[in-house]
């Protein structure tokens, strides 16, 4: 009887704003956003009440805690979010990454959540995006779905009356306290969120905080390192059996098999052409085919971190960067597809994708129409490699074959270091001028954008660069990571290439700004000396079975018989459906087996002098490798950059690394008198 007559005297009394907390309202204004209940006309009637005291504010023994759920907002469904903030609990992105890649068995956690994003495949942003059954302008939002519950020390059986008044009425509830409460905030006003507890015959105590979310809004630019090459969302499946390639090599038959994709079944001999619509069906899945992007990306992964470590923020998260993309061609350009897009009805090929600061000032002036201030917080931004044509490097490095070598130089796939310097010497350094001018305007102060540096790849124990040599490279028969190329490579990226990224970035060494203190990127690179370990030459005894397996390091992991590869063409007898792209491995870089294993890339945006004749052309045999994520980093890699960036990103936007992002004490009850009763 006592818990009856102390709930009759809490629906008695007033909420923060002085209203009745009708039990007639329950949760539906909560739960499903509806407007409360109306209130009695102006003038009419209102019924007596008795005097009202006011309630005294708890010792600090109980507090009100909250979060914004699903809030990193590319994510439609918050299961997917959820996931990740079980991963993250406690560890690095890294380690997250490794126990994520675990529990699917090595098939990868974004293989599902690529289809529920709030951007479709083509790389169109959903307006609006209906997420987790309500519909949201993804750019603009309005409101954020709001957990919030009390913690401490709760009485058993205590019941909770509930009040969140933003300004236009307040919206109550009340149910048991040890349940927590589901609300929409909105955005830009503050809640107050003020909370009566009763227990027993124990007088009430009232709680009260203030709820803003903050909605972060950082877009990505840049190159293929941006985008996630080489991890795509859905790897490619791959059949057991064989598939022929023609080969530009003198010696033999001109032919070699190697693993085909799953479920294609057209012509795999060479001398049984089929058409590429056909082949397309069994590609890899990206969430942007034309522009390999990825959701295991640094800047991806960067975002999703910064809102799973703090829970009163929003990440809206706009993905612009494009595999091969250079200042010049990607960032104020336009710049050729990357691949074909698959759709429901089959495939899509895009000849061209825009330049991305034009699609960020279109997505800008969009959210000023309907926003006027809201402006773009952050930008993630991994730019250069392709300006000094570092896919040059990577070819020249790997093929060694002297036809194919003669063959891919004079159509510019193969580049060389010298080019590459003066490239660095000249053409780099003005167009990066450009590009900071262009992004002042949208970021204000430099500082704001985050240029994370690339890590050298070739490296393994302690720095000492990789020997070269096939393994790792055998995919194709004219690959070989000839040792003394690689040695240039690798030490002109170390003293030349990466020194001068940082000075570019930060105005430093020569590098004219116009107001240095304002022109200055922040810059990660700590990064770095975790990839000296972890090169596409390091090997582990904990390296995937299948790997150590099947993965020669003498270069005969083919069957080169020609008679036989083409129904088994692994020469370990196993399956090459067996291969795990997102197995934890020592290498962090993926080498030009992994880049076939995981997306058996066939290149659309290729000049016409090397673009592939048909399914079985000697060309693409080799630029898949060079273009479709060779020497780029695995989700692991993609995971320790993420942790890089993290701290800076926290600095920049000013959250406190695993604190609170709103500091919020209990605030005193409101002054309460008793209301003035009718004649």
């Amino acid at each position: 009887m006592s818990r009856i007559r102390s709930l009759a005297l809490l629906l008695l009394l007033t909420g923060a704003a002085g209203a009745p907390i009708a039990p007639a309202l329950a949760q539906a204004p909560l739960l499903g956003g509806s407007e409360p209940a109306a209130s009695a006309p102006p003038g009419a009637a209102q019924p007596a009440a008795p005097p009202i005291t006011a309630v005294p504010v708890t010792d600090g023994s109980i507090q009100i805690d909250w979060e914004v759920r699903n809030r990193f907002r590319l994510f439609r469904e918050e299961r997917d979010f959820r996931e990740q903030v079980e991963a993250l609990s406690g560890l690095t992105v890294l380690a997250s990454e490794q126990t994520l890649g675990r529990q699917s068995e090595g098939r990868g956690w974004a293989r599902n959540v690529v289809n529920r994003l709030c951007i479709d495949l083509a790389g169109r942003v959903n307006e609006p995006c209906t997420r987790d059954g309500v519909k949201e302008s993804y750019l603009t939002p309005t409101e954020h779905p709001v957990t919030v519950r009390l913690a401490g020390a709760i009485p058993v059986g205590a019941i909770c009356a509930w009040t969140f008044d933003d300004g236009d009425g307040p919206r109550n509830a009340t149910q048991d306290c040890a349940e927590p409460i589901n609300f929409r905030a909105r955005y830009g006003k503050p809640t107050i969120a003020s909370v009566d507890i009763t227990s027993g015959a124990d007088a009430p105590l009232r709680v009260t905080t203030q709820i803003m979310v903050r909605d972060f809004f950082i877009a990505g630019l840049g190159d293929s390192i941006g985008s996630g090459e080489g991890n795509p969302d859905r790897a490619i499946a791959l059949s057991d059996e064989g598939f022929c390639f023609k080969s530009y090599l003198g010696s033999g038959i001109g032919q070699f098999y190697r693993p085909s994709r799953a479920g294609f079944k057209g012509g795999r001999a060479c001398e049984a052409p089929d058409t590429l619509a056909n082949w397309q069906r069994y590609s890899a899945t990206w969430f942007n085919a034309a522009c390999h992007r990825s959701l295991y990306s640094y800047q991806t992964r960067t975002a999703l971190a910064l809102a799973v470590r703090h829970p009163h923020i929003a990440v809206t998260y706009l993905p612009l960067a494009c595999t091969g993309a250079t200042i010049t061609d990607g960032l104020f350009g336009s710049q050729r597809a990357r691949e074909c897009i698959r759709t429901k009805s089959g495939t899509s090929c895009p000849g061209s994708v825009d330049g991305q600061l034009g699609e960020l000032r279109a997505a800008l002036t969009a959210v000023h129409r309907r926003q006027p201030d809201r402006n773009l917080d952050l930008v993630l931004l991994s730019i250069g490699a392709n300006d000094i044509n570092f896919s040059g490097l990577v070819a020249d490095v790997i093929v060694d074959s002297p036809t194919e070598r003669a063959l891919f130089r004079r159509s510019g796939v193969i580049g060389s270091v010298e080019e590459s310097r003066t490239a660095l010497a000249r053409t780099l350094p003005r167009d990066f001028a450009r590009l900071r001018e262009a992004l002042k305007p949208m970021v204000g102060d430099l500082s704001r954008v985050v240029y994370v540096a690339y890590g050298n790849p070739a490296l393994s124990n302690r720095g000492t660069p990789c020997p070269g040599g096939p393994a790792g490279f055998d995919i194709h028969p004219s690959f070989n990571a000839d040792p003394t190329r690689l040695g240039a490579v690798s030490s002109f990226v170390d003293n030349e290439f990466l020194p001068r990224l940082k000075d570019l970035a930060q105005c430093s060494n020569g590098v004219l700004c116009r107001d240095p203190s304002s022109d200055r990127m922040t810059f990660v690179d700590s990064h770095q000396r975790a990839f000296a370990d972890h090169g596409f030459c390091a090997r582990a005894a904990t390296d995937p079975e299948f790997d150590r397996a099947c993965f020669s390091q003498n270069g005969t992991s083919f069957n080169a018989d020609i008679v036989t590869a083409g129904n088994s063409p692994m020469t370990c007898g196993a399956g090459a459906s067996n291969y795990r792209a997102y197995l934890p491995r020592a290498r962090w870089i993926r080498d030009a087996n992994d880049s076939y294993f995981a997306a058996m890339t066939y290149p659309q945006g290729l000049a016409a002098a090397i673009q592939p004749a048909d399914i079985h052309d000697a060309t693409w045999g080799v630029v898949s490798a060079v273009y479709g994520g060779a020497i780029h980093p695995t989700a692991e890699g993609h995971a320790a950059m993420a942790d890089a960036a993290v701290p800076a990103v926290e600095a920049v936007l000013s959250l406190q690394p695993g604190g609170p992002d709103v500091v919020s004490q209990p605030l005193p009850p409101p002054a309460v008198t008793a209301p003035a009763t009718t004649e």
